[in-house]
Formats: structure tokens, C-alpha cells, sequence
């Protein structure tokens, strides 16, 4: 995606809105807003993304509970489709190929840009860590946060966290937020109250400067801040490895066996370089419309899991691999109904299953925007058309 744009496209910022290359890298994006004092009202964690390629899978963080994926915050696209024509959508203007871009694995199109929503930067931050060691308290609370009562005063970005006691035992030290002393209490929490595991609320409020004189940090440092973890990583070689990663949307009412089975069971005994994320986000922000999938609840809360692991040997990547795939059979033996986020799957009827109800609709739109299905091939979601042999001979 970066090599499309070779300096076409310019980050134009409007009052409320920016418009930017489908290449250009969401910290990009962030310093050209805050020299306006404006900023796009979803992120994800990491910045040194495309707008384009996130804006292609769904791009998810810790303000989805509140302003719902970045795909839900955009105005306008422009797309190169698979037939090699160049459209602009939006949600009133062929909205069929908008809604089918944002979420769409790049099957319709090249999202060339894209018109994002912004709001007021405030001026400053307040982050913070809330630790449990009882599972249960900590959905509840995590629950609390993001509800429609504590949304209009409350926290702004909500993410959650866990520890399993291994890790905390045998794993790192310090991290860019808890030092040593800090580790060895939460080891202890765990031990003195039995817990498999220690869970993190991590949450953050913004402030401007009339309504907060001493604060954390300022709004650019604190989302992108794992800028310095990922510096760390890269100095102790543990970057430019192999991520197994596992994302998976869980439903509300199966979340506690998940952390009982998949948590404390099927992983609790490992030791990786990672960390697990386990945080809620509402339904309805997420628009049935929308090319990206959800599990099929008629629940107000789902839950994104993540198992960001990596793997330091080819041992690890192996063993790593064979656990995503007990933690996969696990659901599927139990009937919770997981959807992934980033999927992967080797066969078109995975791809159906992932899809579901939606699946009729995406085909009709693949053949509409790419009938010779030239776009994102090695997803293997749509099998290659089949070239008589007569042709091949005349090529």
C-alpha cells in the first residue's frame, strides 16, 4: 500500500474532516491534524499502519466502544476498483461499493482515499491501569465504562489486558507502564487470591487545558505509544519474528468460558514474548451494512480477544500454532460462536462460515467490481477464473 503513493496524494485537512492517501501511515495522519487541533475520533494501537489497510480490514482500538471502528468514521472514498475504474462513494453515492470497501479485505477495490471525520484534539491525557485478579469484576466494570450512561462523561479510550501468572512469574520485569515492584505486587495478588490470572482495565481520558492542570501525557504522545515498546522489542531482537497472532471476537455470554477454557487452561501454562487484550465494544456501532463481521448475537456487547504472540524459535512458531488451533476446535466443539478479526482461511467454505449471512451479498459485489477476481488473490476467497486452454495457447 505505501508504494502506490510515490507522493500523489497530500493529507488535506478541513475543519471537520481529512482527506488522505489510502498509503499514507495513521501517524502521518495524526501530526497533520494536531497542527490544526483537530485529530480523527478512532485509532488503532499501533500507528505505523495504512490508512488504507486498515480502513480495509476494520481497524479497531480502544475508542470503538465509543465512536465504533474507524470504518464507521469515514465520509468518503475514493476506490480503484477491479474492473480499473477509479469511483468515488460514500454513504449516499454508490454506497453499495463503500460500504463493500471499508471491511473488505481489499476483495472490491484499492481504497486510493479516504475522507475521515474528525473532532476537537484535546490538549492533554490522563491513562490509567486498574488491576484484578477476579475475572468477573473485571467485565463488569469493563462493562461499566463502556455503557451509554458512562460514555457521555467518562473514559474515552477503554482496553483491557491480561496477565496470565506465568507470565507474570517468568515474563519481563518491568514494562513501559508497571516497574519492577509494581510486577512483583501483581505476582503476589495472583498468588495470595489463587487467580490464574491478573486483568487490566487500561483506560484513558482526554482533557483540555481549562479542565485539567496535571496530566499524563499529551493526545499524540498517548496513541503513539507503542512506538517505545516496539523500539524496545527491536533492540532485543524480538520484533522481526514470527506473529502468530490469533484475533478473535467473542460473544458476551460465552466470554467467561473463553477465559476459563482457552486463558487459564489451554494457555496457562505457556510463557510467550506477547500479550493478550480482552475488551469490550458495542453492538451497535457496528452497522449491518458494514462488510465486517461480528459475532451473530443479538447481544449489546461483544468482546475483542487477542493472543499477540511471537515466536523466538521455529519450535515456539510451531507450538504457538498448535495452540491457536486447540484454542479454534474448542469453540467450535462448544458452539461459541467466534468471528475472527484479520481472518485467515484456506478454503472457500471457511470463508462462507466467516461470512454467513453476508456471504450472497459479497459475491454479488465481487462479481459487480471484480468479475476477473484480480483483487487480493491470496486471500482465497473467491477461486480464480479458469482459462480455457485455447486461450493460453494464443498468450
Amino acid at each position: 500500500m505505501r508504494t502506490l503513493g510515490r507522493g500523489h496524494h497530500r493529507i488535506n485537512v478541513s475543519t471537520d474532516y481529512v482527506d488522505a492517501g489510502g498509503e499514507h501511515l495513521w501517524v502521518d495522519v495524526l501530526r497533520a491534524t494536531l497542527k490544526h487541533g483537530l485529530a480523527p475520533r478512532a485509532w488503532t494501537d499501533h500507528l505505523q499502519l495504512t490508512v488504507g489497510g486498515t480502513l480495509s480490514n476494520a481497524g479497531i482500538g480502544g475508542q470503538a466502544f465509543r465512536h465504533g471502528p474507524q470504518i464507521a468514521n469515514v465520509h468518503e472514498l475514493d476506490v480503484v476498483t477491479g474492473t480499473g475504474e477509479m469511483g468515488t462513494c460514500s454513504r449516499d453515492r454508490r454506497n453499495d461499493l463503500f460500504f463493500a470497501a471499508l471491511g473488505g479485505l481489499g476483495q472490491f477495490g484499492i481504497i486510493t482515499r479516504p475522507r475521515i471525520a474528525l473532532e476537537s484534539a484535546p490538549k492533554q491525557v490522563r491513562w490509567v491501569r486498574l488491576a484484578y485478579s477476579d475475572v468477573v469484576a473485571f467485565i463488569r466494570d469493563q462493562e461499566l465504562l463502556i455503557s451509554k450512561h458512562a460514555r457521555e462523561a467518562g473514559f474515552d479510550y477503554v482496553e483491557g489486558q491480561v496477565q496470565l501468572n506465568r507470565t507474570l512469574t517468568k515474563g519481563p520485569k518491568s514494562t513501559p507502564f508497571f516497574s519492577e515492584a509494581d510486577i512483583n505486587r501483581l505476582a503476589g495478588l495472583a498468588s495470595e487470591t489463587g487467580s490464574g490470572a491478573i486483568y487490566f482495565i487500561e483506560a484513558a481520558m482526554y482533557y483540555d487545558e481549562t479542565t485539567a492542570p496535571s496530566v499524563n501525557q499529551k493526545l499524540g504522545m498517548f496513541l503513539d505509544r507503542l512506538r517505545v515498546e516496539e523500539a524496545v522489542l527491536r533492540s532485543a531482537g524480538v520484533w522481526d519474528v514470527p506473529h502468530p497472532w490469533l484475533n478473535l471476537f467473542v460473544p458476551r455470554s460465552r466470554i467467561l468460558d473463553f477465559d476459563a477454557c482457552v486463558l487459564k487452561d489451554i494457555l496457562g501454562g505457556d510463557n510467550p514474548v506477547g500479550l493478550i487484550l480482552m475488551y469490550p465494544m458495542n453492538t451497535a456501532k457496528w452497522t449491518s451494512q458494514m462488510t465486517a463481521v461480528k459475532p451473530p448475537t443479538v447481544e449489546d456487547v461483544f468482546y475483542m480477544v487477542g493472543l499477540l504472540r511471537s515466536a523466538l524459535s521455529a519450535d515456539e512458531l510451531e507450538h504457538l500454532q498448535r495452540e491457536n488451533q486447540s484454542v479454534l476446535a474448542f469453540c467450535d466443539k462448544e458452539g461459541i460462536e467466534c468471528k475472527h478479526y484479520l481472518p485467515h482461511y484456506t478454503s472457500q467454505d471457511g470463508w462462507r462460515r466467516h461470512f454467513g449471512a453476508k456471504w450472497s451479498n459479497i459475491a454479488q459485489l465481487k462479481n459487480k467490481y471484480d468479475p476477473h477476481m484480480i483483487m487480493s488473490r491470496g486471500q482465497r476467497i473467491f477461486p480464480l477464473p479458469t482459462v480455457p486452454a485455447a486461450s493460453m495457447a494464443t498468450t
